[in-house]
């Protein structure tokens, strides 16, 4: 939220560079913590400043491309799951695994070394860490967050006057009539879709080796199978974004979550049903919120509050739904608890996007209706004094004719 407000009162490159230069300082001192508090403190920094950067990134690009930043949005929304998938993987490979404790030397255990750090552990608030390979890992992706922030700081500095883009802006600002309705139910949209997204990527391991009964190993690539299609149609969303509406893209999705859904509660004990259902589910479920944030852009402008608004209903859903269902699923553990809440969660947005499509172009309609009167009435003037001066036109010429026959003219 405090990034949404900031963001109408800053430039936004400026704010993101901070952020980023936020989250690069807290993952430096994260591997040096030694204390718990201090602990807190860092990764209370990094997720705020993360959250901002999350808000800000969606915003920017709305401002940059309004109604065409369909596909770049999509491309922001790729590259969170493409970070997530590679980031550890990366630190994994060039650094390596955590020494095993056998493998300590003589020299490593020195009883002087060992008192030494015991009498400074008690007053010490930093310390270097024992793996080393776990400070390198952090170190290179702060590192590389560091950069961006400079990039970022770059463009400020070539940004135009902010008089101009604010002029622009508002130029290009619209208000829908239900502005605020569409953001609450984009906020309940948001907060049950991600709850579901998170509730099933996050239990769908344990349901497979409780309830469906594989095996440890099955239950992995499961999950893996479940976040791969999510990254790889993030992807190809992109392509998609270009020459489908964001609304017939949701649509899709709501459709795809659906039926999935609907075949996991059916056939919850079969494991084909399983690998094949969680696959499309993933597919299903990644280009929604991308979509989501685009289509409310065509019919109202989103500011930095507003953005912040639906996100907050993301971040909540992300928490508050997956400890609901962790504790009603110890306490039914005969029950799919997990996959009656993607149904119903499934079914919410499913009925909920109609209704917010209707509420968004509803009072556009009337807006045109109400145009297309004013521009009838405007007209009809202008119309009456030209019917007017034609048939002023053909009288004059009437009364010539008659003036002509009487002459014996014609």
């Amino acid at each position: 939220m405090i990034g949404g407000v900031l963001l109408d009162y800053m430039n936004p490159f400026l704010l993101l560079g901070v952020s980023m230069l936020a989250t690069a300082v807290g993952l430096y001192l994260i591997p040096f913590c030694k204390k718990a508090f201090l602990l807190i403190i860092m990764m209370a920094v990094f997720g705020a400043s993360v959250g901002v950067v999350d808000t800000g990134g969606n915003v920017l690009i709305l401002d940059l491309w309004g109604d065409k930043g369909a596909p770049h949005m999509q491309a922001l929304h790729f590259s969170f799951a493409l970070g997530a998938f590679l980031a550890p993987l990366l630190a994994k490979l060039a650094w390596g695994t955590t020494a095993s404790a056998q493998n300590h030397t003589e020299s490593d255990l020195d009883p002087l070394m060992l008192n030494r750090s015991s009498k400074g552990a008690p007053d010490s608030v930093f310390a270097v860490p024992d793996d080393m390979n776990l400070l390198w890992a952090y170190a290179s992706i702060s590192t590389y967050v560091l950069v961006v922030s400079v990039f970022l700081f770059g463009l400020f500095c070539k940004k135009r006057s902010k008089q101009k883009k604010s002029a622009a802006s508002a130029e290009g600002a619209r208000r829908a009539k239900y502005h605020r309705a569409l953001l609450c139910l984009l906020f309940l949209f948001f907060f049950f879709y991600v709850g579901a997204e998170i509730t099933y990527g996050s239990y769908v391991f344990s349901f497979a080796t409780t309830h469906v009964g594989m095996e440890e190993s099955e239950a992995a690539g499961l999950n893996s199978v479940f976040w791969g299609a999510f990254a790889a149609c993030r992807g190809l969303a992109i392509f998609f974004a270009t020459f489908l509406q964001p609304g017939t893209m949701i649509v899709l999705s709501n459709i795809g979550s659906l039926v999935s859904c609907f075949f996991l509660v059916l056939f919850d004990k079969s494991p084909l049903c399983l690998w094949i259902a969680t696959s499309v589910y993933g597919a299903s479920m990644a280009a929604t919120f991308p979509s989501g944030i685009s289509w409310i852009e065509q019919y109202t402008t989103l500011t930095g509050k507003s953005a912040a608004f639906f996100v907050i209903g993301a971040a909540l859903g992300d928490m508050v739904i997956p400890a609901v269902i962790g504790i009603l699923q110890g306490h039914y553990p005969d029950l799919p608890v997990v996959l009656y809440t993607c149904l119903g969660s499934a079914i919410f947005t499913a009925v909920l996007f109609p209704v917010m499509y209707k509420l968004a172009t509803l009072p556009l309609q009337r807006q045109c209706k109400g145009r297309k009167s004013k521009d009838q009435k405007g007209c009809s003037p202008a119309l009456n004094n030209i019917n007017g001066n034609i048939a002023e036109k053909w009288d004059g010429m009437d009364s010539e004719v008659v003036e002509m026959k009487n002459q014996g003219i014609l």
